[in-house]
């Protein structure tokens, strides 16, 4: 005889979930009689400086024991995880600051749970396995019934019509106990989790807390790419039309010989290989420049600046090196405002502005050009504000029409 499947997964959650109330029971009541024997102590000593603190320490404890018993139960039994409630300890250990550690602990929430929610629970828990127990003797009436002596049976049931009765209760029972059982077992893991847990906004400030190391993650290894690129095209491709373009050059210098038509050509592919090395340096530099990651941004700056079509005033005050992603940012938040106002606002003069304040990189770009520039339009200047914000900086633009145009930025650079 085969069971149907949905028979068979109702029979092992209602016997799974019957083992976890039954599993409940005794560290529910476990802390009662601790309380009772510390309020006996307490009333028949009355020495209520040392027994009170004593007791309340006997509690703590068996609680931190309790709680670490019903996560086994709930991760074993039902697979609920109930997370652990680890705030951070303080740098320095005051007063104050332990009890601020104290308190992010939640232990009433814990002590509240065992010793007053946990002899509701075992009541619920013993009325449901009364309820499964009486439910498999009502199923099993006829077979323990005819065991016992004929006069007594008698004496008990009477007629076969109160056995009959007594197995369609327990099949009744029987076939409740799946809901019964699993309701219990539901409301327990969502009082757990509420009690035992962390809170819902210590469950959000730890999420905030992931995606923020994620996200610090995620920005270091798209920087640690973006200079691998780099130094593949600077190593690889870029030696490769080097050495393309010195050969072309040799060809026309060393075979006077060729028809014209030949050197017109050699000369054309010559030329093109110098641009493509030219171009290849800007995308180079665009990516993320050596110098950055070598010199630093002071260094990186002044590069920039020199190699920038327009007198370029620049200031860089650091009182040491920032974070590489703070510099890679930086530094393309300057090197996009000159290029919009050597392009665009045909500016005839800039200055750049670098300043360390405490733990915040402040970066100041301001140009004599047109104006108008606007961040909202879908312009490069999207793109930084979204760099910047990766970082949690702030980014601002005020660029009224006729100029003057003032990009600011500021990024956290504390290490």
């Amino acid at each position: 005889m085969t069971i149907p499947a949905g028979l068979r997964r109702k029979v092992v959650r209602a016997w799974r979930d019957t083992g976890f109330l039954a599993a409940g029971v005794l560290p529910h009541l476990a802390l009662v009689p601790v309380s009772s024997w510390a309020g006996l102590t307490i009333a028949r000593t009355g020495n209520w400086l040392l027994t009170v603190p004593m007791s309340t320490a006997l509690v703590l404890l068996c609680t931190l024991v309790l709680t670490a018993v019903q996560r086994a139960r709930y991760r074993v039994f039902i697979g609920v995880d109930v997370p652990r409630l680890t705030p951070t300890a303080p740098e320095k250990w005051t007063w104050a600051s332990a009890a601020q550690w104290l308190a992010a602990t939640r232990p009433w929430r814990k002590v509240g749970y065992h010793l007053l929610l946990g002899p509701l629970l075992a009541l619920l828990e013993l009325l449901v396995l009364a309820l499964a127990a009486a439910g498999l003797a009502g199923v099993t009436a006829y077979a323990w019934a005819w065991m016992l002596p004929t006069g007594m049976r008698q004496d008990w049931f009477g007629n076969p019509t109160q056995l009959s009765a007594c197995t369609a209760a327990g099949l009744l029972l029987l076939c409740a106990l799946p809901w019964t059982a699993g309701a219990a077992a539901r409301a327990e893991a969502r009082l757990a989790l509420g009690l035992l847990g962390p809170s819902r906004a210590q469950r959000l400030q730890e999420r905030v807390d992931q995606l923020a190391v994620s996200r610090t993650d995620l920005i270091e290894a798209v920087d640690a790419e973006r200079r691998r690129i780099e130094r593949d095209l600077h190593d690889g491709t870029q030696q490769r039309l080097v050495s393309l373009a010195v050969n072309l050059g040799l060809a026309i210098a060393t075979r006077p010989d060729l028809p014209s038509d030949a050197r017109e050509e050699i000369a054309r592919a010559h030329l093109e290989a110098k641009e493509a090395i030219a171009e290849l340096n800007d995308l180079v530099r665009g990516l993320h420049p050596a110098v950055l990651e070598d010199r630093g941004l002071d260094a990186a700056l002044s590069g920039l600046a020199a190699r920038t079509p327009l007198p370029v005033r620049l200031r860089v005050d650091l009182e040491e090196r920032v974070a590489p992603n703070v510099e890679s940012v930086a530094y393309f938040v300057i090197s996009e405002a000159l290029t919009n106002a050597t392009k665009h606002a045909n500016a005839t003069r800039a200055e750049v502005i670098v300043r360390q304040i405490g733990e915040v990189l402040r970066v100041r770009v301001t140009d004599d050009g047109l104006g108008g520039a606007d961040v909202t339009a879908g312009t490069g200047l999207t793109g930084l504000a979204k760099r910047v914000g990766s970082l949690d900086g702030a980014f601002h633009v005020s660029s009224p029409v006729g100029g003057p145009t003032t990009i600011t930025a500021e990024l956290p650079c504390a290490r």
